[in-house]
């Protein structure tokens, strides 16, 4: 088995009933068509111009969205994270995720080889730095898809990057999609719905909302906040 440095180094890579926090009421639209791209002022911007970060709550459809992109859309680097979590089934890794154990983990975080990286649901997540840097630096469009706290770091580091957030069409719907998996304890669900909470009510803290009631929509709506075609 290759080591976590040696597996990371070449990257990794849609009626609502009625609105729980943070979520947008019946008939409120997304202000996504025809946004215009950020400016880039400061010592980031020429690799941060087109950083675009995708997060949300657990369940909402990242994976989802982000697995289209890469069907349709091959000239979109993804960053594939790296986790301490166990893979679900179907799952491989270094395209899902780079999973590594708590060992692997600590030493990307003490060589500082990531860009950012946060604790969720009692496992650690991150983005390999050299990769995502590599390909901003070739001008490349970069999608990242990572959680709150995640998003936080990036916007702290690279100030021009594009936040994104994917927003589900009502609570309930949410809860259904979480509760619906059927691969997870009770406990940890019950985990995920706080976080979402939590997320959900961070939402204002982004630059752009997609509410997620088509992945196709999504998809269309993210790739013109790229200026991909």
């Amino acid at each position: 088995m290759r080591t976590a440095d040696a597996r990371l180094a070449g990257g990794r890579g849609g009626q609502a009933a009625a609105a729980g926090p943070g979520l947008p009421g019946p008939g409120t639209t997304s202000p996504v068509s025809g946004a215009p791209a950020p400016e880039c002022s400061s010592q980031h911007g020429p690799l941060a111009r087109r950083l675009t970060v995708l997060s949300g709550p657990s369940g909402v459809g990242k994976s989802t969205v982000v697995a289209e992109i890469r069907r349709s859309h091959p000239r979109v680097w993804l960053s594939v994270s790296v986790t301490t979590r166990a893979p679900r089934p179907g799952e491989t890794d270094g395209v899902q995720y780079f999973f590594v154990d708590d060992a692997g983990f600590d030493r990307l975080v003490d060589g500082g080889e990531l860009l950012e990286w946060a604790e969720f649901a009692g496992n650690r997540y991150g983005t390999p730095r050299r990769p995502v840097e590599e390909r901003l630096s070739r001008g490349e469009p970069v999608l990242l898809e990572i959680d709150l706290q995640g998003a936080r770091q990036v916007r702290r580091s690279m100030t021009e990057a594009l936040l994104v957030f994917l927003a589900p069409p009502s609570w309930a719907e949410l809860v259904r999609r979480l509760t619906g998996r059927g691969t997870e304890a009770p406990e940890v669900i019950e985990r995920r719905l706080e976080a979402a909470r939590v997320e959900l009510a961070a939402e204002k803290e982004f630059d752009v909302t997609l509410v997620n009631t088509s992945v196709r929509d999504v998809c269309d709506e993210l790739l013109a906040l790229m200026a991909v075609q």
